[in-house]
């Protein structure tokens, strides 16, 4: 059984909290010789302690209000954001424009569908490297030589589906 081969389908599955994913985040980067910059990790802090998707300006207004002296230009945090995606940190969900934590801060950069849900806006990272390996396939069989993939399912989440009038 491989590292990505458990069904992920808790959005807090492997960021129990911020602090301890940002440790986490800070030991991968050691490992692979990055360099986690103060600005990083607290864009990084903030997007866990969302627990939801979070938005870049949301994001600013965060930085801004915290402290960090030089740290609230927009540049800056997009910067941070550039960073954290290309090292496989975080995701960015292209429907919504907002990013959330990546479940497994020790891989490198990856796809995973996620589930959204319209109501409460929760995102769940679900893994399945059956459906990547799948669109990867088709796309290639059509001669497509794919780069990346965005896979975001909308609907409702069990909880609000639950309290959906019949």
């Amino acid at each position: 059984m491989s590292k990505h081969d458990h069904a992920c389908t808790d959005p807090h599955h492997h960021v129990h909290d911020a602090k301890g994913f940002v440790r986490a985040v800070e030991k991968a980067c050691a490992e692979r010789g990055l360099r986690l910059t103060p600005i990083r990790a607290r864009v990084l802090g903030l997007i866990a302690e969302a627990g939801k998707p979070v938005k870049a300006y949301d994001l600013l207004d965060r930085v801004r209000s915290g402290k960090g002296a030089g740290a609230d230009a927009p540049p800056t945090v997009y910067r941070a954001l550039d960073f954290l995606l290309a090292n496989g940190f975080i995701h960015k969900l292209q429907s919504v424009n907002a990013f959330v934590a990546c479940h497994h801060p020790n891989s490198d950069q990856h796809s995973v569908p996620f589930l959204i849900c319209d109501r409460c806006h929760n995102a769940v990272e679900l893994e399945d490297e059956q459906v990547v390996a799948s669109l990867d396939e088709r796309a290639r069989a059509l001669g497509f030589v794919p780069q990346a993939q965005t896979l975001e399912v909308h609907g409702l989440c069990a909880a609000c589906a639950a309290n959906e009038p019949d």
